[in-house]
């Protein structure tokens, strides 16, 4: 077993473990990937003031997320096709987190279904929805978390048209993999992932198999899937959405101060700056970079996330210096789960929690709770208040 002391180690042995379409569709972004690249690079610019002679003794990460416990400020995010990275792979991350004590947030376009993680853990997980413009798929989609105890809704909405991701477009992505000569090459290189894959629960997307008509196989799926997401989605669908959760709801995928006012006047728990990754509108701004201006514009009238980028707990310490109130991660576990399988994510997770540790340490700090701009040396203008 080889030596993991960070998050890129995880990710070298993901790229060699899972097929090419799957690695690259978790590790790229849409159209040039600037996005995708800045969300990492700008954390870089943020440097953090070393304290000493500081009692660094009794230290706790634990927190809160919209009220819910937590051991350390960080949510799996949403990651669609989860189960195609390793065999029952939501599953396997949901009880990784569970176990961890931090939250788990199911994907719409996940390969296990909601009830598949419900039967197999214990702790209440969020569910993230797309909007499609089934209406009556999306209310029983909302009933099924209901009925499984999702103990918040995640609402996506920046996918409401898809941007264009050049690799998944190249690897002909589909779950499960297309056999093309050029597929069929690369999973013969990857025999101990085909070998789990045999056993695995699901290898289509199980929210949907199964409960769509006419939805049998990858092919029909493809074309349902590929005219559903919703671009008439506006702030009154989303009050409606509401409620009918009639629970917790975290908008997801702000990334402007109007946006977030907009997120406020409907009554969100929590919003989540995001850019979906980079995989969206190529050329918007990093997360962290985003923040700044949110922050302004909401205050602590709602809670604010941030997800994107997120490599390390210095990140996560740096987004909670900023001013979040909890992180998301969602590559990073990833590489875990492709590299090892539900021992990955933990040790994802491990990695993550002893990186915000010991920086937390270092900076003078004994509490996450603790954390704020004192901590951090940014460079001048490092905010998304750019000219229009």
């Amino acid at each position: 077993m080889p030596v993991i002391t960070n998050i890129e180690d995880l990710k070298r042995i993901h790229e060699r473990r899972v097929p090419r379409m799957f690695y690259d569709y978790a590790e790229s972004g849409s159209w040039t990937e600037q996005t995708f690249r800045d969300n990492s690079t700008d954390f870089d610019q943020i440097r953090l003031r070393q304290r000493v002679a500081v009692d660094m003794s009794g230290r706790s990460t634990a927190s809160q997320m919209i009220g819910q416990d937590v051991s350390m400020p960080v949510a799996l995010a949403p990651v669609g096709l989860t189960g195609m990275q390793h065999a029952d792979g939501e599953m396997k991350a949901a009880r990784a987190a569970e176990r961890f004590g931090v939250p788990f947030t199911l994907s719409t376009m996940s390969i296990n279904s909601i009830e598949d993680v419900a039967g197999h853990t214990n702790a209440p997980f969020w569910f993230q929805l797309y909007t499609m413009k089934d209406t009556d798929y999306v209310s029983r989609l909302i009933q099924r978390a209901k009925d499984a105890k999702c103990s918040a809704l995640v609402i996506t909405l920046d996918l409401q048209i898809l941007g264009q991701r050049h690799k998944d477009l190249k690897n002909g992505l589909s779950a499960p993999p297309k056999l093309t000569a050029k597929t069929i090459g690369n999973l013969m290189t990857k025999w101990a992932w085909g070998i789990e894959m045999l056993s695995a629960k699901r290898r289509e997307f199980g929210n949907i198999v199964g409960h769509v008509e006419g939805i049998s196989d990858a092919s029909s799926l493809s074309a349902w899937a590929a005219e559903q997401f919703d671009p008439s989605l506006d702030w009154s669908k989303i009050a409606k959405i509401k409620e009918q959760w009639d629970g917790k709801v975290i908008l997801k995928g702000i990334l402007d101060a109007e946006d977030a006012k907009m997120a406020l006047k409907v009554g969100a728990d929590a919003i989540i700056v995001s850019n979906h990754g980079g995989r969206q509108l190529d050329g918007a701004i990093s997360s962290i970079r985003a923040l700044p201006s949110i922050l302004d514009a909401v205050g602590d009238q709602v809670e604010v996330h941030l997800d994107s980028g997120i490599r390390s707990g210095q990140d996560v310490l740096k987004a909670l210096a900023m001013g979040a109130k909890g992180t998301y991660i969602g590559r990073a576990f990833i590489y875990g789960l492709g590299a090892m399988g539900q021992k990955g994510v933990t040790t994802a997770l491990e990695v993550i929690h002893r990186e915000l540790d010991t920086t937390m340490a270092l900076c003078g700090e004994t509490s996450v709770q603790n954390l704020g701009r004192h901590n951090l040396l940014v460079p001048e203008g490092f905010s998304g208040r750019w000219e229009a």
